[in-house]
């Protein structure tokens, strides 16, 4: 077969191979199997491929290489359509040791736009990575990408199972892709990369790859990963958890990670190991990116023991030598578990994988999984609100009472639905007609609560763990892998020193969460009748207060979440926490002591408030002033909800009229603290009526 401008098929695989083993730093490498099938018909036929295989096993070479031969060629940049940062800064390596030009545009390096478009004019860029996220940006979407994709050579969507339905992250942005490959033109190749997709997710995926183009080409491999050794441990609770790690820790093969559920988990693990000598970060979605990028390159050098990491270190993220992968808390999914643990042993004959199950995942499970998906009312409301007349977002926030992060991922998903538009300025009503996709939603749903049944299976298996996670992604060439603990025998240790547990029970008694006072009133609130703009009089504002601890933490947080759950009766706070109370008190370290306590009324649990507002101001032998009264039928809406909705929602609705506010500190008392609001609104009220500071002090703080 001889291609045009004279080259052949055997001088495309010949050019091919040259560009792999520059690439990969070897003289003597060879493609996997499949490898060069996918760059052949990316680079002769121009087709659409599906490559599904495991961490590992190299798909980035196929993009990079096929990139090289595509723009020998005359071909145009290829556009990468990347998750996360960490694979971009990973991608962007790779790509240099194969002499491809990448460059990105995503939100961490803003100021290197213009220099990266001004390459791209200049033809100098062999690969543009963009986030899914970049592509609804009106600035890009309307001036960059029209000419972007009149000229592109190829479109690659890595980690293509976020555009599936079925997929286990639900982004909407990753739908919007399915539009884009719809308008481009049939002959230009693209190619779709995942590790962790089975049969149902392939063929929702390659059926929105054929959007306006031919046939796609699946080419699937085994998933087994030969270098891992894994294992399930159960412990009784959190603090033999952190025990069994402080004691096992550095008997753990070289670096690795140390995932967890939640980033208060991350938080406190990774501050409890240090405390006692492991060298760890902690790696979250709140680090800053610098720290983000600082610690990625520290595990890489070694320099640490581990990244304890929720996860936002996962799709891409590369050390070919990383040692194990523990999990304290299962994630969702096999599909999500068997992409995390693919972190380890890519290029090392074992690895260790460890998970450490806990009581609580599925409560942390169901909340995610909730949280992402669209509410019909919120999503009518937001469309009645927009016009013509472009809304920006925090503006349409405090029109609608729905927080910005829900907000923001509510319009992506009516973007995507067709029903809103973003534009310079903000966002504007289409006017098409929307539909709650009901049935939709709830297939998503019910997918999702089968694989959290299934991953309750894979703890539970007798039979070979790693058969068990190929067959759940449907891969047919499953069989027992004769090294994890069911195949071979347990292989980690479970004792716990006994010292580590006094120390893992000690950190996880630690009591105290600080609770930053508000210093300013919200954007919109003077539009809802509420007589307040801009910052808070140092008169009104509250001072910094104290919570027992998060709902979500490890410690405290178990017995509070039980304290709080949905149908818990009302009761006296009970001693064990109230002690633990009265030693957050005997620490805070405050100015001033406060002279008196005031309680906060409650419709909910005035019975828990009252109990301990009364056993502080025992203990403490101070006065109990009693609680605040409701004014003007006391407060409406709920928890949660936008800012400016909250607060005019309890704008003149508490009063201190018949209570003795004495012209000194006061220690305000409430069960939880969520937006602040309420504490904020409080405060202002015994401000105004004589107390010098307000303390406020809540068992607990959400999130």
């Amino acid at each position: 077969m001889r291609q045009s401008g004279g080259m052949t098929s055997a001088d495309t695989r010949a050019a091919a191979l040259d560009a792999l083993r520059d690439l990969v730093g070897r003289a003597d490498a060879d493609f996997h199997d499949g490898q060069y099938e996918a760059i052949e018909a990316l680079v002769e036929g121009r087709r659409r491929a599906l490559v599904v295989q495991r961490t590992g096993w190299g798909k980035s070479a196929v993009y990079f290489v096929a990139t090289l031969l595509l723009r020998r060629q005359g071909a145009g940049p290829t556009v990468l359509v990347s998750p996360l940062l960490a694979l971009m800064r990973d991608q962007i390596a790779a790509a240099q040791r194969a002499g491809v030009r990448a460059v990105a545009i995503n939100s961490t390096n803003a100021h290197e736009w213009e220099d990266v478009l001004a390459q791209l004019d200049r033809d100098e860029v062999d690969v543009l990575l963009v986030s899914p996220e970049r592509l609804n940006n009106p600035a890009f979407r309307e001036q960059r990408l029209p000419a972007l994709i009149g000229r592109i050579g190829m479109l690659v969507v890595d980690e293509a199972h976020c555009i599936s339905d079925w997929g286990h992250d639900f982004r909407p942005d990753y739908r919007r892709l399915r539009e884009l490959i719809a308008g481009m033109p049939a002959d230009v190749p693209v190619l779709a990369t995942t590790a962790t997709a089975n049969s149902r997710v392939v063929a929702d995926v390659a059926e929105q790859l054929e959007s306006g183009g031919g046939e796609v080409l699946t080419i699937r491999g085994p998933l087994a990963r030969a270098s891992l050794r894994l294992g399930v441990l159960r412990l009784p609770g959190s603090a033999q958890r952190l025990a069994w790690l402080l004691s096992h820790l550095d008997e753990l093969p070289g670096s690795g990670i140390i995932y967890t559920l939640t980033v208060a988990a991350a938080v406190d693990t990774a501050r409890l190991l240090r405390e006692h000598g492991h060298e760890v970060r902690a790696y979250t979605g709140q680090t800053d990116a610098e720290e983000r990028e600082e610690s990625e390159r520290m595990l890489k050098r070694n320099e640490v023991k581990a990244l304890v990491a929720t996860s936002a270190l996962g799709m891409g993220f590369d050390k070919p030598d990383l040692g194990f992968v523990l999990h304290l808390g299962a994630p969702s999914s096999p599909v999500a578990y068997y992409q995390q643990v693919g972190r380890a042993g890519r290029a090392s004959d074992s690895a260790d994988v460890l998970l450490l199950p806990g009581a609580e995942d599925r409560d942390i499970w169901h909340y995610f999984a909730t949280a992402s998906m669209p509410d019909q009312q919120r999503a009518e409301r937001v469309i009645a609100a927009l016009g013509e007349a472009p809304i920006s977002t925090p503006a349409l926030e405090a029109m609608v009472d729905i927080r910005r992060t829900p907000l923001e991922l509510l319009l992506k998903v009516l973007d995507v639905d067709g029903a809103v538009r973003r534009v310079q300025g903000g966002w504007v009503a289409t006017g098409q007609p929307w539909i709650y996709d009901a049935e939709r939603y709830e297939r998503i749903a019910a997918e999702r609560r089968a694989e959290q049944q299934h991953m309750l299976e894979y703890q539970q298996t007798n039979g070979c763990r790693m058969e068990f996670l190929q067959r759940s992604l449907d891969d047919d060439t499953a069989a027992p892998c004769g090294r994890c603990d069911n195949c071979a025998g347990v292989w980690f240790p479970s004792d716990v020193a006994a010292d580590a547990g006094a120390t893992a029970a000690e950190s996880l008694d630690r009591v105290g969460v600080p609770i930053e006072p508000r210093k300013q009133w919200p954007t919109g609130a003077d539009r809802l009748g509420v007589p307040a703009k801009g910052r808070i009089g140092a008169e009104e504002q509250a001072a910094e207060g104290r919570a027992l601890a998060r709902l979500t933490d490890l410690g405290w947080g178990g017995t509070l979440r039980e304290l709080f759950a949905a149908g818990a009766p009302d009761a006296s706070v009970p001693p064990q926490v109230r002690g633990a109370c009265v030693r957050v008190l005997a620490g805070w370290g405050w100015d001033e002591r406060p002279v008196a306590v005031v309680g906060m009324p409650s419709r909910s649990r005035p019975q828990l408030v009252d109990s301990l507002a009364r056993g502080l101001a025992e203990i403490g032998k101070l006065p109990y002033v009693g609680a605040l009264g409701f004014a003007n039928g006391g407060p409406t809406g709920g928890p949660g909800g936008n800012s400016a909705f909250r607060l005019a929602g309890l704008w003149d609705r508490f009063t201190a009229e018949g209570l003795e506010i004495p012209a000194g500190p006061v220690l305000l008392v409430d069960d939880l603290a969520d937006s602040r609001w309420t504490l904020t609104v409080a405060a202002r009220t015994l401000r105004r009526a004589g107390a010098t500071a307000v303390l406020p002090f809540v068992l607990a703080q959400r999130g």
